[in-house]
C-alpha cells in the first residue's frame, strides 16, 4: 500500500476513514452552477496531487436548466474565458456510490486577477456571510430538505407516480410522520444513512412528510457555507441512493399535482461574535429589537428575492392555499400556516424559520438570499407587521404567483443586489429570464386537452 501523499494526510477525518487501507483512485473536482448542478471534472488521484487549481470556462454560469445560454457574458462577449478553480480541502468527502475509491472536493472560482467570481453561487453566499461578520455577527442556519421518492419515469409527458414501497404497493399520501410509511422506504433510507456516514454528514432526523413518498431530512445547525455544501452534496447522495433501488429522488418543488410540494425550510439565528450569544434575545431571555428587525427584513425584501428561492416555473405551483406551503409573508409563533415562523424553543435557541424557499433552489443561493433579506432588516431597523394569529391561509396572498412577476421584482431590487452582489444579480436575472422565455414557447398538455377543440 503506497504511503499517502501530504495532501491526503490533511483530509477531513471522515475522508481519511473512508480511505483507510485503500488506494485513492480518482478525485471529482466540483463546483455548483446556478441551478445547483455539480460541474467540474474527474481526475486521477495522482494528477490531483500535482495541481493547485484547474481551469473551467465561466460559461457554465450562463446556462439555463435546459442547457441553453443566457446572454450574460458582459463586455468581453461570449469568449468562454477560463476561471481558476481552487479546492477547498475542508469539503473533501467520499463518493461512496462509485465503483472505485473516489473523493469529491468542492472548488471556489476566481478570475484572472485572483478575485472571487461574483456569480459563482458559493462566492455569493460567502459574500453575504462576510457582511454579517463585518458587523460583528455570526449567522447560523439549519436547513430542512424535503423530497419525493418516485417511480422511474423516462417519458416527460407522463405524470409522475409515487414509488413502490417494499410492500409492493405505491406510496400513499397523507401519512405524515408515519413510521410505517418510513419503513416502506427502508432500503433507500438505509443507503442514505450509509452514504451520509461515509461522507461524514450528521443527519438530525428523517421523517415521512404529507405527500406520497415524500420524506424530510433535517440537518444540524451551523455555518451557512458548510450547511450549503452539505445540502449540495446531499442532493446527489439521495439521488444515488434512490437509483440503487429502481426509483428516482426528485427535488422539484411540485412534482405531483395533488400532493404537497417540497420546501427547503431555513432556520436562522445570529450570534454576537464577541460574546457568542444569540442577538435575538437579551440577558433575560426576552426577544430583542434585532429579532424584530430580522423578521421585518424577510417581510420587506423576500418578495424581491423570491426569484432566487423559487427559481423555476414549477416552484410557484407549491404556493397553494392549504397545501402545507405559505401564500404570504405573515409571521407567527409556532404557526405553520405563516411564511415566517418562530418555532418553540428556549431563549438561547430563538430562531426565525423562512418557509418560502423551495427544495429546487440552489442551496447556496437560497440561504444567501434569505440571509440577505435578514441582513437588510438588521440594517434598516424597521418593525415587522403585527404577529399573525390564526390560520394565515384565510388571508390574501402577497407573493408573486409566477416566475415572470418574481423576476420583475428581482430586477428592480437594487438594494438586494448590493448585498448579493450586483454582477451576480445581473447574470442571474439574464439567465433566469432566458429560461422563463424558453418555457413560454412550450405548449402544455392542459392547453392541448382543453383548447385544441374548444376555442
Amino acid at each position: 500500500m503506497p504511503t499517502p501523499t501530504r495532501w491526503q494526510e490533511q483530509l477531513p477525518e471522515a475522508a481519511k476513514t473512508y480511505l483507510e487501507g485503500r488506494r485513492l483512485d480518482e478525485v471529482e473536482c466540483v463546483i455548483s452552477d446556478l441551478p445547483g448542478i455539480a460541474r467540474g471534472k474527474a481526475v486521477p488521484a495522482s494528477k490531483f496531487a500535482k495541481q493547485d487549481y484547474f481551469p473551467l470556462p465561466d460559461s457554465i454560469f450562463y446556462q439555463t436548466i435546459t442547457g441553453e445560454w443566457g446572454e450574460a457574458a458582459g463586455d468581453d462577449g461570449f469568449i468562454e474565458k477560463d476561471m481558476i478553480l481552487r479546492p477547498d480541502m475542508d469539503t473533501a468527502t467520499a463518493a461512496p456510490w462509485t465503483g472505485d475509491w473516489t473523493l469529491q472536493v468542492i472548488h471556489d472560482a476566481y478570475d484572472r486577477n485572483n478575485e472571487p467570481v461574483a456569480y459563482s453561487p458559493r462566492n455569493v453566499l460567502k459574500r453575504v456571510v462576510q457582511l454579517y461578520r463585518d458587523k460583528g455577527w455570526e449567522p447560523v442556519v439549519a436547513p430542512e430538505m424535503e423530497f419525493f421518492l418516485v417511480a422511474r419515469n423516462i417519458d416527460p409527458a407522463k405524470e409522475i407516480q409515487p414509488m413502490m414501497g417494499r410492500s409492493g404497493r405505491p406510496a400513499a399520501a397523507r401519512q405524515a410522520y408515519s413510521m410505517t410509511a418510513v419503513d416502506e422506504f427502508g432500503p433507500v433510507i438505509d443507503d442514505i444513512y450509509d452514504f451520509a456516514e461515509a461522507q461524514g454528514f450528521e443527519i438530525d432526523g428523517i421523517t415521512q412528510e404529507g405527500g406520497a413518498g415524500q420524506l424530510e431530512i433535517n440537518l444540524q445547525h451551523g455555518d451557512p457555507v458548510r450547511l450549503a455544501d452539505e445540502v449540495f452534496y446531499f442532493k446527489r447522495l439521495i439521488r444515488e441512493a434512490a437509483m440503487r433501488h429502481e426509483c428516482y429522488a426528485t427535488f422539484m418543488a411540485k412534482p405531483i399535482a395533488d400532493e404537497p410540494g417540497s420546501a427547503m425550510h431555513i432556520h436562522h439565528s445570529v450570534l454576537d461574535v464577541k460574546t457568542g450569544e444569540n442577538i435575538f434575545v437579551d440577558a433575560d431571555g426576552e426577544e430583542t429589537a434585532p429579532f424584530q428587525h430580522f423578521i421585518a427584513g424577510l417581510q420587506n425584501h423576500m418578495p424581491s428575492a423570491l426569484a432566487v428561492i423559487a427559481p423555476y416555473v414549477n416552484s410557484y405551483r407549491r404556493y397553494v392555499k392549504d397545501h402545507a406551503a405559505p401564500i404570504n409573508l405573515e409571521w407567527g409563533r409556532d404557526n405553520r400556516t405563516t411564511g415566517i415562523r418562530v418555532p418553540l424553543s428556549g431563549p438561547k435557541s430563538r430562531r426565525v424559520e423562512n418557509r418560502l424557499a423551495g427544495m429546487d433552489c440552489n442551496p447556496y443561493l437560497g440561504i444567501a438570499a434569505s440571509l440577505a433579506c435578514g441582513y437588510l432588516g438588521l440594517m434598516e431597523q424597521k418593525k415587522p407587521k403585527a404577529e399573525f394569529k390564526g390560520d394565515a391561509y384565510d388571508g390574501d396572498g402577497d407573493i408573486p404567483q409566477v416566475l415572470g412577476s418574481a423576476l420583475d421584482l428581482f430586477e428592480e431590487a437594487t438594494t438586494l443586489h448590493e448585498v448579493l452582489g450586483p454582477e451576480f444579480a445581473r447574470v442571474y436575472a439574464i439567465v433566469k429570464r432566458a429560461e422563463y422565455e424558453e418555457f413560454l414557447h412550450v405548449i402544455s398538455p392542459w392547453e392541448r386537452e382543453h383548447l385544441l377543440m374548444n376555442v
